[in-house]
């Protein structure tokens, strides 16, 4: 039987639906792991909102007062949770020795794909939700108000987020545990290059052209210059949009690889904590 037929062929929404609800019984179940989805995000944005207002108080410059930092802080997160709600998912499965039993079953690699990027946006959901409020109460920074600058923003960030997630999934599978902390640090090797909290121009020049090869890069740019010039530029998202294309087929890719490689080597019924 083929890759591409084993992947795609008996699609079962019932299953997906399954294994979401076996993630959210997972997560509903402890409020540590619920906390832990709102704590950090609310602490960095308290941290940089503040450093916001000094920095505006004292230079009075507009570019801060315009929210950048807040607004920068709440896309890194988008960025880095779709990511991380990705990959943790998938880990709970290495870590409770559930892999193999459920590659084993009937459900089909592609169904186990979109139930991690379901449970992506969950807890995306839950993390940003409560933090997106406190921006507004604390700062007087309504996201929400950028309207379709915010949905471009956002859909571009998470597709970035789930590419990456599948190749560290990927990577996991054929190497194990001993792969497991790029879940959480891979995303940082991107931070200093997608320009997060500056503009592009800043790096030196050699970086430059490598930083324009990063989604995240048009994105935080594309904040910028719609809060301090007023301006959506259509043209960055488009470009953003079809560099995660290509990520999201090399990403997937590589995690369908690495699965067939981890089912011959027979590393999937030693995996776990």
């Amino acid at each position: 039987m083929s890759l591409a037929h084993d992947t795609f062929s008996g699609f079962s929404i019932n299953r997906v639906y399954a294994l979401v609800l076996r993630y959210t019984y997972l997560l509903r179940s402890s409020w540590p792991r619920l906390l832990e989805l709102v704590y950090w995000p609310a602490v960095q944005m308290l941290t940089w909102g503040f450093i916001q207002v000094y920095i505006a108080n004292t230079s009075g410059k507009a570019a801060f007062a315009a929210g950048t930092l807040i607004g920068a802080m709440l896309l890194w997160d988008v960025l880095f949770r779709s990511q991380l709600g990705f990959s943790i998912s998938f880990l709970e499965e290495i870590w409770a020795r559930n892999m193999a039993n459920l590659l084993m079953s009937p459900m089909r690699p592609l169904e186990f794909v979109a139930a991690l990027i379901i449970m992506s946006l969950i807890r995306l959901a839950i993390g940003l939700g409560p933090v997106s409020i406190m921006a507004i109460l604390f700062f007087g920074f309504n996201y929400f108000a950028m309207g379709l600058g915010a949905v471009l923003f956002f859909i571009n960030l998470v597709l970035t987020g789930w590419a990456v997630g599948l190749a560290v999934s990927g990577i996991v599978l054929r190497h194990g545990l001993g792969a497991e902390s790029l879940a959480w640090t891979v995303m940082f090797i991107m931070l200093p290059l997608a320009c997060v909290y500056y503009p592009v121009s800043v790096l030196p020049d050699f970086l430059q052209p490598l930083a324009w090869c990063l989604p995240p890069t048009y994105v935080f740019e594309g904040l910028r210059a719609l809060l301090i010039d007023h301006t959506l530029r259509s043209d960055l998202m488009i470009m953003a949009f079809m560099i995660n294309v290509i990520l999201l087929i090399g990403g997937t890719t590589i995690f369908m690889v690495l699965l067939q490689k981890a089912r011959a080597a027979g590393s999937l019924l030693q995996m776990g904590e």
